[in-house]
C-alpha cells in the first residue's frame, strides 16, 4: 500500500551479477540459499537514523493494533533496515520504540548527519551522483562506488571500520543469527559484486549489519576477513526482489520508493514490485506519510529526528493495521 499519494508504484526486475568465482565469495553469498517460496516476507529498507526509527514505529503501531508482522517467514534488511531486522531478532518493536523514546537527547559530536566514525564527505551526494551518472550500467556503478569508497578510506588512518563495527555492535543484541530466515544485503567494495548474508554465510550478524550500513562516504567499507563491503542499497534499492515467490510481501520504504538511478537500471522499488507481482506475489508498500516526512526534516542522518520519526511511524502503523491485516493474514 502506497501511503504517499504522490509516490508512484511501478516495477521491474532485479538481477545480481553472475557469481564470482572466488571461493570465499561463494561461501559468504547466500543468494543461492534464499528459501523456497513461503507465505510472508517483510522488507526493511534504509533511511538513516530517521528511517530506522520510523520503521520501528510503524512495526510497533501495527503490533499495538493487533497485527504483528515481525514474525514473517523471511525478513530482508538493507542499510538502516538491516539494523532493524537484526534488532528484531531478540527484541519486540514495542521494546525498540520505548528505547528510542526514552533515550537521552543525542549529543552532536560532529557535523549533523555524519552517520559514522570517519565523518561525512561534505559533498557526498554530489560525489555519488557523479558516479551514478558516469557508470555504464549497474555493475559498473557498483564497482565505481566501491573503488571510490576504498580510495577515501585509504586516505584515512584505517581505523574507521573497526570503530563503526563497535558502533553497530552496541546497537545489536549480539553476533548470533536467529533460526528464522533473515537476509542482510551488501556489495563487495573491491569487485562490485552484490552479496547476501544469512546465518549460514560464516559471517556473524554484527559484521553483516556493519557491511550493509557502510555507505562508504560517511562510514568506511566494512572489513570481513580479507574482504571489504559497502551498503546493500547499492545492490538494489529495497532488495525486495529477494522475496520472489513469497505469497505476501510487505515493504517499508523510508524513501518512498525513490531512486537516484536511471529507471532503465531497474534499481527502483517499482520495478521490484512489478517483478514480484508478475511472479504471483501480493505486494504492499508503506511509505512515510506527511507527518513522518515532517519528522524526518532535511537530514535523515540526524539522530535528533529519531523520537519524532518513531512517533509518526507508530501513529501511521496503528492507522494502517486494519487495512494491512486483510492482506497479511
Amino acid at each position: 500500500m502506497n501511503t504517499t499519494p504522490s509516490s508512484a508504484q511501478h516495477v521491474t526486475s532485479t538481477t545480481s551479477d553472475p557469481s564470482r568465482a572466488d571461493h570465499d565469495q561463494k561461501q559468504v553469498d547466500a543468494t543461492h540459499r534464499i528459501p523456497a517460496p513461503g507465505e510472508r516476507a517483510l522488507v526493511l529498507h534504509g533511511g538513516g537514523s530517521a528511517g530506522n526509527a520510523w520503521e520501528i514505529g510503524v512495526l510497533a503501531g501495527l503490533a499495538d493494533a493487533g497485527l504483528d508482522v515481525t514474525a514473517a517467514d523471511l525478513t530482508i534488511g538493507t542499510s538502516a533496515g538491516a539494523t532493524v531486522a537484526a534488532q528484531l531478532t531478540t527484541a519486540t518493536a514495542a521494546d525498540l520504540l520505548a528505547a528510542i523514546l526514552s533515550a537521552a537527547p543525542p549529543r552532536q559530536t560532529g557535523p549533523a548527519g555524519s552517520g559514522g566514525p570517519i565523518g561525512p564527505v561534505a559533498n557526498h551526494m554530489e560525489v555519488t551522483q557523479r558516479i551514478i551518472a558516469a557508470a555504464e550500467n549497474t555493475a559498473d556503478m557498483r564497482r565505481r562506488m566501491g573503488a571510490a569508497a576504498l580510495d577515501l578510506d585509504a586516505a584515512s588512518d584505517g581505523s574507521g571500520a573497526a570503530r563503526w563495527r563497535a558502533t553497530v555492535a552496541a546497537r545489536l543484541p549480539g553476533a548470533h543469527w536467529p533460526e528464522r530466515t533473515v537476509l542482510i544485503t551488501a556489495v563487495d567494495a573491491r569487485t562490485g559484486q552484490p552479496v547476501v548474508f544469512d546465518r549460514h554465510s560464516g559471517v556473524d550478524l554484527v559484521d553483516a549489519v556493519a557491511a550493509s550500513t557502510s555507505n562508504g562516504f560517511g562510514v568506511p567499507p566494512a572489513v570481513i576477513g580479507g574482504d571489504r563491503y559497502i551498503d546493500g542499497g547499492y545492490r538494489r534499492n529495497e532488495n525486495a526482489d529477494l522475496a520472489a515467490g513469497f505469497a505476501r510481501v510487505l515493504v517499508l520504504s523510508p524513501f518512498s520508493g525513490r531512486t537516484r538511478h536511471p529507471l532503465e537500471s531497474g534499481m527502483q522499488l517499482a520495478a521490484q514490485v512489478e517483478e514480484l507481482r508478475a511472479g504471483g506475489s501480493r505486494v504492499e508498500t508503506v511509505f512515510p506519510d506527511d507527518a513522518a516526512l515532517t519528522a524526518f526534516g532535511s537530514n535523515v542522518m540526524d539522530p535528533s529526528t529519531r523520537p519524532p520519526a518513531a512517533r509518526a511511524g507508530y501513529d501511521q502503523g496503528k492507522a494502517l493495521a486494519e487495512q494491512l491485516a486483510a492482506f497479511w493474514r
